[in-house]
C-alpha cells in the first residue's frame, strides 16, 4: 500500500500498525526519486563541471536545480557526496572541490530556485522563513520548500550514482544548517545511503529552536501539527540505517542542545557519533576534521572516529569507556552551571583522566549541572557523550 496519499497522521498510525513506522516516507516517493533525473551538463573546468537536473513540479509548471559537480582525476570508481548547504546558501562550488580534492566525487546543488547568475526562471521555491513555515494543507504538501528540497537532494544522490566513475555503493551525505536538517530527514527515507553528517541541524524545532517564538508560537495547533508531522526531522530518524554523526555546538544560536539530543537517540546506538563541541561557530563550514575523517572511515575505509560510551554518573564522579584506532591525545569534562536558554549558558572545560580505556572526572558541587566528556585523536578530531543534567536539590 502507497501511504502517501493520505493525510500522515493517518499514513503514520498505518506504518506503526505494520511496523513500518522507522522506514515512513512522508510525502516523498522515494522509489520515483531514486530514478535518473534528465540533466544538462556543462563544460568541466578543472575539477568543477556545472549541470541543470529535473526537478520536482512547482505551482503546477516543471523545475530544474542547479549543482556544481566536482570530480577528482582519473577513471574512479570513485566514492561521492551529496553536498546541502542551508539557510542563505547556494551551490558552493569551493565545497564540491573539497571534496573532489579528496578522492571524492560530490554535488553541491542549489535549493533556493537558484542559478549560478541568480533566479533560474524555472527554479522551485525560495528558501526565505516565510516559505519555509508557510500555511499548507495535506493535498498541497508538494508545493513547500522542504518537500522539493528533499526530493532534489534524493535526485542528486541519484545523478550521483548514474554516473560510471562513481561507485553507487559508496555515497554519503552530509549538510550543514539548514542542510543538516535536510540531512536527517533524507538519511531516515534514503536507504541506498552509506554514511550522513548532520552539522548543526536537528529536528524539533517546535519544542526548542531559534524558531519556536517568531514561527510556531504563530501558528493555529492543526498548522504547527501538520508541519511537524510532514516536516520535522524527528518523524525521520528512526529510520536512518547508516553510520551518522551528529556534529553540533554547545551554544548553537538555532539548534540547541536539548533538541539535538532527542534527536540522535532516535537513531540506533551502533550507528551514531555524536561531537559537540563549545561555542562552535555556525556557518558554512566545511573543513571539520570530524566529518572528513568520519565519511573516510565508511567510505574509504579509513580509521574510524573514537567511541565512547554513555556516561555515567555517581555522586562526585564522571566515567565513559573509550575505543579508539588512533591514540587519543585528549581527554576533557565540560559543563555549565547555568540554567536558562542553552545559547546563553556559559561553560567550561576542565581535563579528565584516560587510562586502560576508561575515561573519568571529578564533578563539580554546584547543581543545576550539565556535563559531559569528550575525547581527542591525534588527527584533532572529537567526539563527545551525551550530556546529562543534574537538577538542583529541592
Amino acid at each position: 500500500m502507497k501511504l502517501r496519499w493520505f493525510p500522515l497522521v493517518v499514513a503514520l498510525a498505518l506504518a506503526q500498525a505494520a511496523g513500518a513506522a522507522a522506514h515512513f516516507s512522508g510525502p516523498w516517493d522515494v522509489a520515483a526519486l531514486k530514478a535518473v533525473p534528465k540533466a544538462e551538463w556543462g563544460e568541466r573546468t578543472n575539477l568543477l563541471q556545472q549541470v541543470h537536473y529535473e526537478g520536482e513540479p512547482f505551482n503546477g509548471k516543471p523545475t530544474r536545480v542547479f549543482a556544481y559537480y566536482g570530480r577528482p582525476e582519473g577513471s574512479g570508481p570513485f566514492p561521492a557526496m551529496v553536498l546541502v548547504h542551508g539557510g542563505g546558501g547556494k551551490a558552493f562550488s569551493a565545497w564540491a572541490e573539497h571534496w573532489a580534492k579528496r578522492g571524492y566525487c560530490a554535488l553541491a546543488m542549489d535549493l533556493s530556485g537558484n542559478g549560478p547568475a541568480g533566479r533560474l526562471t524555472d527554479g522551485g521555491p525560495d528558501q526565505g522563513d516565510g516559505t519555509k513555515f508557510r500555511e499548507f494543507t495535506d493535498a498541497d504538501a508538494r508545493e513547500t520548500w522542504t518537500y522539493h528540497a528533499v526530493a532534489a537532494v534524493l535526485r542528486g544522490h541519484s545523478i550521483l550514482a548514474s554516473r560510471p566513475e562513481v561507485d553507487k555503493n559508496r555515497i554519503g551525505v552530509t549538510g550543514i544548517s539548514w542542510g543538516g536538517y535536510l540531512t536527517c530527514i533524507v538519511a531516515g527515507i534514503d536507504d541506498r545511503l552509506k554514511v550522513a553528517v548532520p552539522v548543526y541541524g536537528c529536528g524539533f524545532l517546535h519544542e526548542n529552536s531559534v524558531w519556536l517564538e517568531p514561527r510556531f508560537a504563530k501558528m493555529t495547533p492543526e498548522l504547527r501539527d501538520r508541519w511537524v508531522n510532514f516536516f520535522d526531522p524527528s518523524r525521520y530518524l528512526a529510520g536512518v540505517s547508516c553510520p551518522i554523526l551528529f556534529l553540533n555546538g554547545s551554544n548553537d544560536f538555532a539548534y540547541p542542545m536539548d533538541s539535538y539530543k532527542k534527536c540522535y537517540q532516535l537513531v540506533a546506538e551502533r550507528l551514531r557519533r555524536v561531537s559537540v563541541k563549545i561555542k562552535l561557530p555556525h556557518g558554512h563550514i566545511w573543513t571539520f576534521g570530524e566529518v572528513d575523517q568520519f565519511v573516510d572511515s565508511h567510505l574509504k575505509g579509513g580509521p574510524p572516529l573514537a567511541t565512547l560510551t554513555d556516561m555515567k554518573l555517581t555522586a562526585d564522579t564522571a566515567t565513559a569507556k573509550a575505543t579508539a584506532s588512533v591514540a587519543i591525545t585528549k581527554a576533557e569534562f565540560h559543563f555549565t552551571t547555568d540554567s536558562g536558554p542553552w545559547q546563553k549558558r556559559n561553560w567550561q572545560t576542565i581535563p579528565a583522566q584516560f587510562a586502560d580505556g576508561l575515561v573519568t572526572a571529578k564533578l563539580p558541587g554546584e547543581r543545576p549541572l550539565v556535563c559531559y566528556l569528550s575525547i581527542t585523536d591525534s588527527r584533532g578530531v572529537a567526539v563527545s557523550t551525551q550530556h546529562e543534567e543534574l537538577s538542583a536539590p529541592k
